[in-house]
């Protein structure tokens, strides 16, 4: 590592002369200086005792001498990353950029020897959050500076950072710009277009070998082959590029094209400088897996073998391939060799094998997760952990399929639970055991998130400096959350309580249908009457077109009616491809959905195929069950009960009077609650989201009537208060604790869908905000049939069921109600809101005041009675 040129001349005409070093920062280069002629465990312990002393002298620090310690701390990381101590290299890289910042402090190249390992560290742990802000801030940095160099190296990282957290399609448009736009050399070229290929293979319209993809991919490498085989300084890079070409060919199973390219990509990696024990590891892993591909899995299990020799201090294999669980640590490398054998495992037929190896991985991701503090890193995170549970099933179930335990129906059932809407669960979790001073910088850090996600909103106006000052700010805040969660200690998801779900369910009256969506394979999972039975179908097109085809008929409010023989018969095929129950004593159902199907309205499956066009005399699953959703089956155990004090409601109603945006109903849904409920009710332009947040926790059940959107890929859910738009995410520092939340509007429980966590939808904020029951729409709904139905919702809760039952009801009210004509009957209408929470009937308040008056009077009673007798 280099210093700034002035302080290294000072200290070597100083050592000339025979000086004695008199300066603090002359003390801390030596310290490298000694250190870098000879990089080991004990020195590098030299270092950071030479840090500690400076930090004990009490006489002010100088910009020079806190400089030194920047240098100090970014040797410090450049040896700990090559000792694979990457978590360690990551806290002094942060150091380094926390003093740098703080102390505004210049002459030193703090993209090269700082940001940039920094941000390629983020990458390697899964931390995408974090590494996507860092290279935006050097990207910010070069840019005013005009560093071409620094900022093509930028825009490949973030690439990279695309790639790897499944944003290959904007990936790909950052590169194919850069490539056009920007004035590049030929290695910078050759170095854009390997990765604009590698993120062609993986992106979304990569379907085949075949496919443009594919071939844009291949022409891409053999581009970049061309450019960097001129460029001597490039071998690495080259290496990088045939590695490629291997993934390509041993796709295409031309394995005698892809070891030759296997070979040279070896041989130029070994000819260079940069041999650090993790990229060593990386090409022995991918030796390994070429290997496996070829079917040669006695020779892959070698090269698995040094990967654990490389990474992993006094590893030994004499008894077990595997590694100890204490000796792994956060490394995806290792990760991936782990997959890789417990892959091995099956294909020689040892099943229990692959799940204790399996195991281990599951570890490392705990320890992955431990480290994340952004939202969407630990969401990518789950769903990484998700792909291997699938693998996990399937291999339990084979087990209870060839030995018929029933151990591994549930050990496969706990697994899939833990992969259930996890970051909700631990968001939730951690609110209530966090300390206060953390909890204050997780709902700055959403606020700064939210900031900067609304300002990427405007486009071609955003102002990148605001973007660049949020960024630092939540920068801030990170390295501050995290030497606060240094003190927690390691946490691990705890397996659901399964005694205590069949006893709820017992007492419930009610049978659980649980789904997991994987790649290959839906797993319905159905637990009833003390025991957990497992199927499955395929996921594979023509099965989820089923799905599809079903969902396509709620597009719009006459698809169904243009077609009722069509929606009987795709209802009834849906019906039967997700397993629900037909024949059980129970009539309450809990569904736990997956995938597509948290948009699939269960109540309007067709149990029974007929020929009627008359909507109220189809067979709906609504007529066998009374049907409630949830998250997870740990949120269904732990629902509490509903309030026994006096319902009151907050209704909010914006109405958008003389707009484009009216909701002419909308006051009559309102007067309709009024006429039902006591509460505080805001409408116009009184219906702003500061009124709603003042007020939401002082009220048991929470009306909002108003518009609201999906959004898409790139645009978050949001919903419309008179004053403004509120983004999902907005959501998450509300100070609730309601009995139930109406989102009396469209798309309420739609959004960006991830299989680890469901939609990221309107519903969804107010489940991190604290709301346990939800009652909210799955696509738009008519403002006058909305109105309708929640008078009738509003009526039945009236009268006391649970909020579960009162929405069964009003469903089927609304079929049997005769003054509504036949078309407005059809599911598109009544099937729209889908209730998510509790399922128990709200208790009575107990008169604390009637008890003792009666127990006075029993006791009276007794007295005069024991009297008469004497």
């Amino acid at each position: 590592m280099t210093r700034p040129i002035f302080f290294l001349l000072l200290f070597t005409t100083l050592t000339i002369f025979g000086q004695k070093a008199l300066i603090q920062e002359d003390k801390i280069y030596h310290t490298i200086d000694v250190f870098v002629a000879n990089p080991s465990a004990e020195n590098l312990q030299n270092l950071t005792a030479t840090e500690k002393e400076f930090y004990k002298s009490p006489k002010p620090k100088s910009k020079n001498e806190l400089l030194a310690l920047v240098v100090l701390n970014c040797n410090i990381a450049f040896y700990q990353t090559q000792f694979g101590q990457t978590n360690q290299a990551i806290s002094s890289y942060e150091k380094a950029w926390q003093l740098y910042q703080k102390n505004k402090l210049k002459d030193y190249d703090i993209i090269e020897y700082c940001l940039k390992p920094l941000g390629n560290l983020y990458t390697i742990l899964g931390d995408y959050d974090n590494a996507e802000n860092t290279i935006k801030q050097y990207y910010f940095i070069a840019n005013a500076e005009k560093n071409q160099s620094q900022k093509i190296a930028a825009i490949l990282n973030l690439s990279n950072v695309y790639q790897s957290s499944g944003k290959s399609v904007l990936a790909i448009e950052l590169l194919e710009k850069t490539i056009k736009t920007e004035q590049l050399s030929n290695a910078q070229k050759g170095i854009l277009l390997n990765n604009l290929g590698a993120n062609y293979i993986i992106s979304s319209h990569a379907t085949s070998i075949n496919s443009d993809e594919y071939r844009k991919a291949q022409n891409a490498f053999e581009m970049s082959k061309k450019l960097l085989e001129k460029e001597k300084s490039q071998s690495e890079t080259l290496s990088n590029v045939y590695r490629n070409l291997v993934s390509i060919y041993s796709q295409q199973q031309n394995f005698e094209r892809a070891n030759s390219y296997f070979e040279k990509a070896r041989k130029l990696f070994l000819e260079t400088n940069n041999k650090e024990p993790r990229k060593i590891a990386k090409l022995d892993y991918e030796n390994a897996l070429l290997l496996f591909e070829q079917k040669k899995y006695t020779e892959a299990t070698v090269f698995i073998s040094n990967v654990f020799k490389i990474l992993i201090p006094n590893y030994s294999n004499k008894k077990n391939i595997l590694p100890n669980q204490s000796s792994l640590y956060s490394e995806t490398v290792l990760l991936d060799a782990l997959d890789l054998q417990a892959a091995v495992f099956q294909k020689q037929n040892q099943p229990k094998k692959a799940l204790e190896d399996y195991a281990l991985s599951f570890h490392i991701e705990d320890l992955f997760a431990n480290l994340l503090v952004y939202e969407n890193s630990k969401i990518i995170n789950q769903t990484r952990v998700r792909n291997r549970t699938e693998k996990c099933i399937a291999i339990y179930d084979f087990l209870y399929q060839k030995e018929k335990k029933s151990s591994y129906i549930e050990s496969a059932f706990q697994l899939a639970e833990r992969t259930k809407s996890g970051v909700l669960k631990n968001y939730l979790t951690q609110n209530k055991t966090i300390s206060k001073s953390e909890k204050l910088h997780l709902e700055q850090l959403q606020n700064w998130s939210n900031a900067i996600i609304k300002e990427q909103q405007k486009g071609s106006l955003a102002n990148i400096s605001k973007i660049n000052e949020a960024i630092k700010k939540q920068n801030s805040l990170m390295l501050s959350l995290k030497n606060i969660r240094i003190k927690n200690a390691y946490s691990v998801p705890e397996n659901l309580n399964l005694t205590a779900l069949f006893s709820k369910l017992e007492k419930d009256k009610a049978v659980i249908v649980y789904y997991f969506s994987g790649y290959e394979k839906v797993y319905s999972f159905t637990l009833e009457n003390q025991q957990i039975k497992l199927n499955s179908f395929s996921n594979e097109a023509h099965s989820i077109a089923r799905i599809w085809q079903f969902l396509d008929y709620f597009s719009d409010a006459n698809t169904i009616t243009n077609d009722i023989k069509g929606y009987n018969k795709k209802g009834k095929i849906a019906f039967d491809l997700l397993k629900l129950p037909k024949n059980t004593i129970h009539k309450n159902l809990i569904i736990i959905p997956d995938g597509i199907l948290n948009f699939l309205p269960f109540e309007a499956l067709i149990t029974k195929e007929t020929t009627t066009s008359n909507f109220a005399k189809m067979h709906y699953l609504l007529n066998d069950f009374q049907i409630a959703y949830n998250n997870s089956a740990t949120f269904y155990l732990n629902t509490k009960p509903f309030s026994t004090e006096q319902q009151t409601v907050l209704g909010i109603f914006p109405v958008f009077e003389k707009t484009a945006y009216e909701l002419a109903f909308s006051k009559d849904e309102m007067q309709s609650i009024k006429n039902n409920f006591e509460g505080r009710f805001f409408e116009n332009a009184a219906a702003t989201f500061n009124n709603f947040k003042t007020n939401a926790p002082n009220y048991s059940i929470l009306h909002l009537s108003t518009h609201a959107s999906s959004g898409d890929i790139e645009t978050p859910a949001s919903i419309k208060f008179y004053d403004q738009e509120i983004l999902y995410s907005e959501l998450y520092n509300l100070k609730i604790n309601p009995d139930l939340v109406v989102l009396s509007a469209c798309e309420t429980g739609i959004g960006k869908l991830y299989k680890s966590e469901g939609a990221m939808s309107i519903a969804r904020g107010f489940q991190f905000a604290g709301a346990q029951n939800l009652l909210f729409s799955l696509w738009k709904v008519n403002d006058y049939t909305t109105s309708v139905f929640m008078d009738d919702f509003y009526k039945n809760i009236k009268n006391n069921p649970s909020y579960f039952e009162a929405n069964a009801n009003t469903k089927l009210n609304f079929l049997n109600n005769k003054s509504i004509p036949n078309a407005k009957k059809s599911p598109y209408y009544w099937s729209a809101f889908v209730y998510y929470g509790g399922i128990e009937t709200k208790s009575n308040p107990i008169n604390y005041i009637f008890y003792s008056i009666g127990f006075l009077i029993l006791i009276g009673l007794f007295l005069v009675f024991n009297r008469n007798r004497k």
